[in-house]
């Protein structure tokens, strides 16, 4: 880690030199100039003052989080100040190599303040985004509502409302309040049964005891249902014994229990009304690249029909390519989260949507359909890493069950 801090640092140093000449041509005044100094050096200063503080296999703090994020932004905007400068400098060279042939007196060009004008307003986009991400984004929740169609739904279930949620990353939050908000959002939406898929904490149990007595509130006639994400196993953590790692899952385990829901791990259930019933089924983390590969669909389905309608929790949505369409079983829905849709990008509700993420994820925020099995993949509730969303916000799903009409 500490390596990894100076590396960052001396290339944050020099982007930012660099980028300062953008800020000298632009403002004269010593006390801008003095401002740009304090700044960056106090966002660097915070971030190593919370680096030095971490103890390796200890939970990461919010705060050390937030100081992460404050550097990065600051990062971004000190490289795209270095991308502008150093493209303006390449072009002064060229007139002055240009200049040197031509004539006798050959002088480099000054700085234009229309150029810099411009890097620092393209350097303003990136880091205005990400600094609002984590004031405002990372707890503006939204609730995305589905129909979902479906010939062979049971008629009892025409109307049935799904609220899920996924990646809850509980060891990020900051603000009691503005979680206590969205469980009471969550609450509203008076769907019929809650399924959480996975990711409760970053590391360890302990992260989600501060929010428990919140998320004991969340209600749902037919229960509350959940699996496990990639995170829950602390498989990113240092553990003194390989028995406190399966006992901080165990604890995880028994405290979901004691929030009110029943961790499906490879199991099924079956949500009955009126003499009819659909299959739910929970399969524990499935994921591609270097993911943990617990997920046994087999298992998870064993104990119901082939004619079931089915609807399947995997956290990871690359486990519904990869096994779940060549399944001889048809699911008919799948939800999934893990992706945080980046907690980056640009999204315009029904006719766009754009994060970096899609190069990782073919099916990564929103509904997807193959062989007429449909897979949501959930934007996510919490955030982690950096400390922010903006773009893409956390998210609450409401997907309601329709019988499609045969006329």
């Amino acid at each position: 880690m500490l390596r990894f801090i100076t590396i960052l640092s001396i290339f944050y140093v020099l982007f930012a030199t660099y980028g300062f000449q953008a800020f000298r041509t632009l403002f004269k005044a010593p006390w801008v100039h003095l401002l740009y100094l304090v700044l960056f050096v106090g966002a660097w200063v915070f971030l190593v003052v919370k680096v030095v503080g971490y103890r390796p296999g200890a939970a990461l703090q919010p705060s050390t989080a937030i100081a992460g994020g404050v550097f990065f932004s600051f990062f971004c905007l000190a490289l795209v100040l270095t991308l502008g400068m150093l493209i303006e400098d390449i072009v002064r060279l060229m007139v002055l190599g240009y200049t040197k042939i031509t004539t006798e007196t050959a002088t480099m060009p000054s700085r234009r303040k229309f150029v810099s004008g411009i890097a620092l307003g393209l350097a303003a986009l990136p880091f205005g985004a990400l600094l609002y991400g984590m004031v405002k984004g990372k707890y503006n929740y939204k609730v995305l509502k589905y129909t979902m169609e479906y010939d062979d739904l049971p008629a009892a279930f025409d109307g049935y409302r799904i609220t899920q949620i996924s990646d809850v990353h509980s060891g990020s939050f900051d603000n009691r309040e503005k979680v206590a908000y969205a469980i009471d959002l969550i609450n509203e939406q008076k769907s019929d049964v809650l399924l959480f898929t996975g990711d409760m904490v970053n590391n360890k149990a302990e992260e989600m005891l501060p929010w428990k007595s919140i998320f004991e509130k969340l209600e749902a006639p037919d229960g509350k249902y959940s699996v496990l994400g990639n995170h829950d196993y602390g498989d990113y953590v240092q553990w003194e014994s390989k028995e406190a790692k399966e006992r901080n899952l165990q604890d995880l385990k028994d405290l979901q229990k004691e929030i009110g829901f029943d961790l499906l791990l490879n199991e099924s259930r079956y949500l009955e009304k009126d003499s009819s019933r659909i299959a739910l089924v929970g399969v524990e983390n499935w994921g591609k690249g270097g993911f943990k590969k617990a997920g046994d669909l087999k298992k998870a389905a064993s104990n119901i029909a082939k004619d079931d309608f089915k609807i399947l929790m995997s956290h990871d949505p690359s486990h519904w390519e990869e096994e779940v369409i060549p399944d001889e079983y048809h699911y008919h829905l799948t939800l999934s989260g893990h992706t945080h849709g980046m907690q980056f990008g640009v999204e315009i509700p029904g006719w766009f949507k754009w994060s970096p993420v899609k190069w990782r994820y073919k099916q990564w925020a929103g509904i997807y359909e193959q062989m007429g099995q449909y897979i949501n993949v959930n934007r996510g509730f919490g955030f982690i890493g950096y400390p922010g969303r903006f773009g893409i916000w956390p998210e609450i799903t409401v997907i309601t069950l329709k019988k499609k009409s045969l006329t």
